[in-house]
This record gives structure tokens, C-alpha cells and sequence, in this order.
């Protein structure tokens, strides 16, 4: 196995992108994407860095990424770790990839003491729900998630 796992560095904003792009793709939403590839630089590398982001490569090709930020759990006392996008390219699944970059994560959150590693998963990808239980997983049923966005935000903002 030719496995390499390291974080995005400046210079990879391009292919961090690309692989937003694809995850878009996956789950249907492409038209949702507005940021571009200055924006995820900007994220992931300007002044104040608002997330974190691992690269995975299968014998030197890029393989997989795993984009991430520290959320608070106010009842643990302590952060945590957000996988907000997760995707290893089709071709290159089945060679335990998603399980290496979730073992990764995992590491970084025993190695800092963070007491929990969370993600959503769109309620139709079955397979991806079914290989995130066999890791150990447990769905989160009884929360439902909000968003305020756009004129909606605006609007809260400005009452």
C-alpha cells in the first residue's frame, strides 16, 4: 500500500477546491458552490485560518481529502473536531483511503484529548452511512439541524 496522508499546504487550494467540487457533484448540489478556490486559501491559509484540511494520495496521485474545523461542546468543557466535507474519488474507494483519513482525524483527536469526532451524512447515502457504523459511528437521530442563510440571515441581523 502506497498511502501518504498530509495536510493541505499552501499552493493545494486548487485541488481542495476540486475536491469540493466533486463532493458537490456526488451528492447533487453542485449549484450550491459559490466560494472558489481564493476563498478556500483565504480559509485554509490567510491571517486567521478558519479550517484544516488533510490530503490523501495513493501511490503520488491525490486520492481523497478530509476538510475539518474545531467546533465546543459547552456540556464536555472542550473542543472537538467538525469533518465538514469528506470524499475519496471513486476509482480509488475500496482501498481503505476514508478509513485511513478517518483514522487520522481520530488520531489528531486522541492525541489532543478532543473527546469526539462528528459529521453529517445526506440521509440517502446509504453507503456512506453504512461504512461510517462499521467505523464505529452512531447516527445523531434525535437532533434536526437549522441554518439561517442569506436574506433570511440578513434579516435576523438587521431586526
Amino acid at each position: 500500500m502506497s498511502l501518504l496522508i498530509r495536510e493541505a499546504v499552501r499552493g493545494d487550494e486548487q485541488l481542495v477546491f476540486a475536491y469540493i467540487c466533486k463532493l458537490a457533484d456526488y451528492e447533487s448540489l453542485r449549484h450550491e458552490v459559490s466560494a472558489s478556490a481564493a476563498d478556500i486559501g483565504e480559509s485554509l491559509f490567510g491571517p486567521t485560518p478558519r479550517a484544516h484540511c488533510d490530503l490523501a494520495f495513493w501511490q503520488g496521485k491525490p486520492a481523497g481529502f478530509a476538510l475539518w474545523f474545531y467546533n465546543y461542546s459547552t456540556f464536555r468543557g472542550r473542543a472537538g473536531i467538525y469533518l465538514e466535507d469528506f470524499f475519496v474519488d471513486e476509482a480509488m474507494r475500496g482501498l481503505g483511503i476514508g478509513k485511513a483519513l478517518l483514522k487520522h482525524l481520530a488520531q489528531r483527536c486522541v492525541a489532543e484529548g478532543l473527546p469526539r469526532l462528528q459529521w453529517w451524512v445526506l440521509d440517502w447515502n446509504t453507503p456512506s452511512i453504512e461504512f461510517y457504523k462499521s467505523l464505529g459511528a452512531v447516527p445523531q437521530d434525535e437532533w434536526t439541524v437549522f441554518r439561517v442563510s442569506g436574506e433570511a440571515l440578513d434579516k435576523l441581523a438587521a431586526q
